[in-house]
């Protein structure tokens, strides 16, 4: 608690200083005319490390745009810290401009009222909780993955479609993230959920395994397994349910659908069926091998990013939100207060970025704080994800 309470200080002393004019330059915490120093927490180690590869690609992405030269002429300084998936060391930030891509629904909901309270921009927030998309009551927080719960509802509407019988068998995270996945497909399948759903069963990040509640989903008779967790109770979950003989329709959630991350170690051919929705490009797809977009995004992995693993998509993640980043900054020219890196925020007009899937644009408002709002059904192959009909949402 100490530590916590040490860390809430450094942020609300670094909150406290004052905006300082230079000439026509206008300069919030953290920037000169040589460095602007951005915020992050992720996972590097503990439960959800993972998801510590999206880190370390946006620290690759922002090396190769201050080799660059930087942002007219300022280098970006990224500090990103291990908050292990922990809610409490999630607190600890030095003086920045604002926070971007800090990981996961717990560590983030750790901050949430107090980055608002000071005014500390807080975006790109690596989760798609609906609760980062309130800009009336948190006007100072954004996120970047699709809204968990309008991607439930993408699910719901393909099992009422492809499977109306259906018999639903649910495992999901126990905390706002696994809740608001929950949600969204309840509400898509509305009055029939009662009658669909046969089963529920929640973990905590902390339980060593899901295997005793695989074993309860099963003997519900669910012929159906919607699989709402982060990679390491993902992996577990796809190899349990293969190794029981369990033959459901097994819908994977978007956060866990890397195939380096999740499926390799789960087992390729125990993820053989597995339906998500996508809204970025699979790096492991061949058909983006001769892609533009790909291949400056397999140069930069090359020649920043050696000891990465090219077939983790996740790596994709921390590319997207750090050309995010790069975008919203160059917006601000030489405005580079916390309010007008919140006003180009929400003033994205569809953006398409070389790695989102074709046709998905990036979009926000001050009255929509929700950037990506759009996605396409996946079916893995054993190889890679093979996607399949329309672009569904905005």
């Amino acid at each position: 608690m100490a530590r916590m309470f040490r860390a809430l200080f450094a942020l609300a002393l670094a909150t406290a200083v004052s905006q300082v004019s230079y000439a026509q330059k206008k300069y919030g915490p953290g920037v000169t005319d040589t460095e602007i120093k951005i915020g992050s927490t992720n996972p590097y180690s503990g439960p959800a490390s993972a998801y510590g590869v999206i880190g370390r690609a946006e620290s690759a992405y922002f090396k190769m745009i201050n080799d660059q030269g930087g942002i007219n002429g300022r280098k970006i300084n990224f500090i990103s810290l291990d908050d292990g998936y922990s809610p409490p060391r999630t607190v600890e930030q030095e003086q920045v401009l604002f926070l971007a891509g800090t990981l996961g629904t717990p560590p983030n909901s750790a901050i949430h009222k107090y980055v608002n309270a000071k005014g500390v921009p807080h975006i790109f927030v690596n989760t798609g909780a609906t609760k980062w998309g309130d800009p009336k009551n948190f006007p100072w927080t954004m996120g970047f993955n699709i809204n968990y719960q309008a991607e439930g509802r993408i699910y719901a509407n393909y099992i009422l479609d492809t499977k109306p019988d259906a018999k639903i068998a649910i495992l999901f995270q126990n905390d706002d993230y696994g809740k608001d996945y929950v949600k969204g497909l309840k509400d898509g399948l509305g009055d029939k959920a009662a009658k669909m759903i046969v089963a529920e069963a929640s973990y905590e990040v902390t339980d060593p395994t899901i295997d005793s509640q695989i074993v309860t989903l099963k003997a519900s008779g669910a012929d159906t397994f919607y699989n709402v967790t982060t990679p390491k109770f993902a992996a577990q979950a796809i190899r349990r349910v293969y190794d029981m003989g369990w033959k459901p329709l097994h819908v994977l959630n978007n956060v866990s659908y890397s195939v380096g991350s999740v499926l390799t170690p789960a087992g390729l051919e125990k993820s053989v069926g597995l339906i998500t929705a996508a809204y970025t490009k699979d790096p492991v797809d061949p058909q983006w091998k001769n892609d533009p977009g790909f291949k400056e995004y397999a140069a930069w992995f090359k020649k920043y990013y050696p000891e990465g693993e090219i077939n983790d998509s996740f790596n994709v993640a921390g590319y997207l939100i750090a050309q995010g980043v790069v975008h919203v900054l160059k917006a601000c020219g030489d405005d580079l207060s916390r309010e007008n890196v919140m006003r180009q925020m929400t003033s994205i007009k569809d953006l398409q970025l070389p790695m989102m899937l074709p046709g998905i644009k990036w979009n926000t408002s001050p009255d929509d704080y929700f950037l990506i709002e759009s996605a396409q059904l996946a079916r893995f192959d054993g190889k890679e994800w093979a996607r399949f009909g329309k672009i569904i949402g905005k």
